[in-house]
């Protein structure tokens, strides 16, 4: 579930046609009156996580053009999940805005850091997309360090505070001015903020307490993914820094094209060629489907640019029920090289032919087009 359900530029009091600047100082003014350490308000906590909310959705091209065109319930069956605020990803925004980390404070003495996450990509054909499946994706990750444990130290070795700040992590600096104290905070060039220092760095990383490796992920890719849609594998990222979380892995799902089929939303457009004669005639053809090669009876005097839909054969949607339809187009060829029997034989069916032997066209190309795409 989502925390809210209003508009995200409404809560970010801004337009539409925001710029990503003008978001972040929107989302950075509400951020420093909203933040529960900060504001005395009874609903701060609630409003502050509003904004987050709508930041972190307004902040990424993919998702607020998925919620520009779809709303929140784009969101929800784009995969995406405004409930769960990933507070430790946006610790180092805050830490750029303000100096300092205003979501949990200044780091603790030993404090672990989250790791950064990750981007994969993986390629997948529409059929599969339509039924789902499992890939395994490669990629390159820092892990915890094996020998050390992740502690930068050689084992049995001394790990010390850090003289320069202390512990902290943080080094502090003050500059006064007519219009009041001014606080500047920046990370420790001691310890490169882990508030520690480490008599003998493990042999293994160096000091670094990871180590980094070639791994494979099975992803499960659901069906009815659109292409570009990323898919998020949660503490699947680089691993923390001193038993910090580690981060994420986002898996672009990219999505072959396929000649036989075009996708729009959730139904599928493919076409049938028939000769003039079938098409006056009637005549039953093998048609692709995304479930396999199907045969499909098409009547006499079946028109060129006539649509026929099989209901429910389209792409499923995703996270949810049904599927859209498969919208067959028709296209009547017309023979370019004619014997002279054949052309004897379609005089003789012009002459015998009248306005009847054509019937009434039911609707112009106009309403022809409307049918293709309603």
């Amino acid at each position: 579930m989502a925390i809210t359900d209003r508009d995200y530029y409404e809560l970010l009091g801004v337009g539409r046609d925001a710029s990503e600047a003008e978001i972040k100082r929107a989302f950075r003014r509400l951020a420093r009156e909203l933040h529960p350490d900060v504001s005395e308000a009874p609903d701060a906590d609630e409003r502050f996580r509003e904004v987050v909310e709508a930041y972190e959705v307004l902040s990424r091209t993919e998702t607020r053009d998925l919620y520009d065109r779809y709303g929140h319930a784009g969101l929800r069956s784009g995969g995406f999940d405004p409930g769960h605020v990933d507070f430790g990803s946006l610790a180092d925004l805050f830490s750029a805005f303000f100096g300092d980390d205003v979501l949990f404070g200044a780091r603790s003495r030993g404090g672990g850091a989250r790791g950064a996450d990750l981007a994969a990509t993986v390629e997948i054909d529409l059929v599969e997309a339509a039924h789902g499946v499992t890939r395994e994706v490669p990629f390159e990750a820092a892990v915890t360090c094996t020998r050390c444990g992740g502690d930068g130290a050689e084992p049995d070795s001394e790990i010390t505070t850090c003289p320069t700040c202390n512990g902290t992590g943080r080094l502090q600096q003050v500059t006064r001015s007519v219009f009041g104290e001014f606080v500047r905070t920046q990370t420790c060039p001691t310890c490169a903020g882990s508030g520690r220092r480490i008599e003998r760095p493990c042999a293994e990383c160096r000091g670094a307490g990871r180590v980094v490796e070639e791994r494979m992920l099975a992803v499960d890719i659901p069906p009815g993914i659109h292409h570009g849609q990323r898919i998020r594998l949660s503490g699947e990222g680089h691993a923390g820094l001193v038993g910090g979380r580690a981060g994420d892995v986002y898996v672009e799902v990219r999505i072959r094209p396929d000649e036989r089929f075009v996708r729009e939303g959730d139904d599928i457009y493919t076409t049938v060629d028939l000769t003039f004669t079938q098409a006056a005639l009637g005549a039953t053809l093998p048609i692709p489907t995304l479930d396999g090669e199907e045969e499909l009876e098409l009547p006499p005097g079946i028109q060129p640019g006539e649509i026929v839909v099989l209901r429910g054969r389209g792409m499923p949607v995703l996270q949810s029920h049904g599927r859209g339809d498969q919208r067959i187009l028709v296209n009547v060829r017309v023979p370019r090289r004619l014997t002279d029997e054949q052309r004897r034989l379609l005089r003789e069916f012009d002459e015998h032919a009248d306005a009847g032997t054509y019937g009434k066209d039911e609707g112009g190309l106009f309403d022809k087009l409307k049918s293709a795409f309603r």
